[in-house]
């Protein structure tokens, strides 16, 4: 077995990963990279998650009216591969450019606390390090049904997105963010699409009122939902499911299992460097990302921590600063943190819902307006988007703003300057009474938040 050592070896090319690896290899340390596969080279996000999805996602709202879905579709797989392979070269060679990092392609697994052993086919490598990462990342669960994993029609969004082969009908198992976005996604591909949820609504996250404008859109769009369906199993193209004690059955071409993603801890033999996992299968850390043995990190998904791209570039900031700087950086540094939900028009939200904020005993205002009713925002018009609602959720004794839940177009942008304000203290009269460019979408903060509506 050839050997190596390194003052910093990272196991994932994902962005908290890569970044750290970059920065230190910089300022002349030791770094060594292990991705698992070359087609991974730059993580998860732009090669299976955040921009595949969302280039494909983009594609589909601008298909021609004459133009057929299925071709299109195909179309658009193949230009966002040409998209990620750019990008994957690009994240490639900005590690390989520095003559201090080495990027070892193959799977790593622990041999000891400070011992990692390499495999690819008949070879072996033995990387001993003084700090190792774990940037492993994570993957898509798969239900516990009888006959999905044996079945032929199962996909994951990681399939759907790579094949050019688009079916007709997909039954999405999951009405949470990640099913609700590949069900928009499917719908505006003319996919005979349908959500199976066991609960009682989709979105169980969202406070009753945005869920229920989400849904009318998307019931607009085309996607049935079916809330309350207990699935039993699934045979071939047949989704067996229950609701209200009544069985049904569903024939489709493929079932796409969006049931989120868990830790991909799995074959690391972290049992053997000491390192503790959670119940979930994550590695266990501190508030600086510390797993329980001191000198191995976790970063990104992998941790149990939110599972975005930007979580994990935070997290390489924190390692940072354990490393080379101060160590004062923490996870609870971490306020007001958004998200996207990527339908058309995009749901972005931050902090608390409204029913979370009653739940803690907050005395709330809620300033809230649908995006159709609101005069003071003509971009909406002007790209013929009129459609969701903005809401904002405030503390009535202090206008301190709690939370909010943009459902509109440009939310992904807006949501931003929410947090912002948030994360600085500024008040929600402050957001009201702020100048904004005109023609703009986030000009609509000084009418909704004009309206106090409850």
């Amino acid at each position: 077995m050839d050997a190596m050592h390194a003052d910093l070896l990272v196991i994932g090319f994902g962005k908290g990963g890569k970044t750290l690896a970059a920065a230190l290899g910089r300022q002349g340390k030791r770094v060594v990279m292990v991705e698992q596969s070359e087609l991974m080279y730059g993580g998860t996000c732009i090669n299976i998650g955040c921009v595949p999805t969302k280039a494909l996602i983009h594609r589909a709202s601008g298909r021609p009216d004459d133009a057929d879905p299925r071709e299109w579709f195909a179309d658009s797989v193949a230009w966002t591969a040409n998209l990620t392979s750019f990008l994957r070269g690009n994240n490639f060679r900005m590690l390989d450019s520095l003559d201090s990092v080495t990027v070892v392609t193959g799977t790593a697994a622990f041999l000891d606390e400070k011992r990692v052993e390499v495999t690819a086919g008949d070879g072996r490598l033995e990387i001993t390090a003084d700090t190792i990462v774990i940037n492993t990342g994570a993957v898509n669960a798969i239900p516990d049904i009888p006959g999905l994993r044996e079945s032929t029609r199962l996909l994951t969004g990681t399939d759907l997105i790579v094949s050019p082969d688009l079916p007709k009908r997909v039954a999405v198992i999951g009405g949470g963010y990640q099913g609700i976005e590949f069900a928009a996604m499917l719908a505006r591909y003319d996919v005979r699409t349908t959500v199976l949820e066991k609960g009682s609504r989709i979105l169980s996250r969202e406070d009753d009122d945005v869920a229920a404008e989400a849904t009318t859109i998307l019931q607009d769009e085309g996607v049935t939902f079916l809330t309350g369906a207990h699935i039993t199993s699934v045979s071939d193209g047949t989704v067996h499911f229950v609701v209200d004690g009544v069985a049904q059955t569903l024939e489709v071409d493929a079932v796409l299992s969006a049931a989120g993603r868990v830790p991909n801890t799995a074959g690391l033999r972290l049992s053997e460097a000491g390192v503790r996992t959670t119940s979930h299968g994550a590695v266990e850390v501190d508030e600086h990302l510390r797993s329980s043995r001191p000198h191995i990190f976790a970063i990104g998904d992998v941790n149990g921590g939110p599972q975005f791209t930007y979580i994990s570039l935070d997290d390489y900031r924190i390692v940072l600063d354990q490393i080379t700087g101060s160590g004062r950086r923490s996870t609870s540094d971490r306020v007001a943190v958004p998200y996207t939900l990527f339908m058309t028009p995009p749901l972005a939200r931050v902090g608390l819902t409204e029913a979370e904020a009653r739940a803690i005993g907050r005395p709330v205002k809620v300033a809230a307006k649908s995006v159709a009713a609101t005069a003071a925002m003509p971009r909406a018009r002007i790209v013929d988007e009129v459609r969701g609602l903005m809401k904002f959720v405030i503390d009535a004794s202090t206008d301190e703003i709690l939370g909010a839940a943009l459902l509109s177009v440009d939310s992904q942008e807006l949501i931003n300057t929410v947090a912002l304000a948030m994360h600085t203290g500024t008040t929600a009269t402050t957001l009201r009474d702020a100048i904004y460019t005109h023609p703009s979408t986030t000009e609509g903060f000084n009418e909704v938040l004009a309206t106090i509506v409850r």
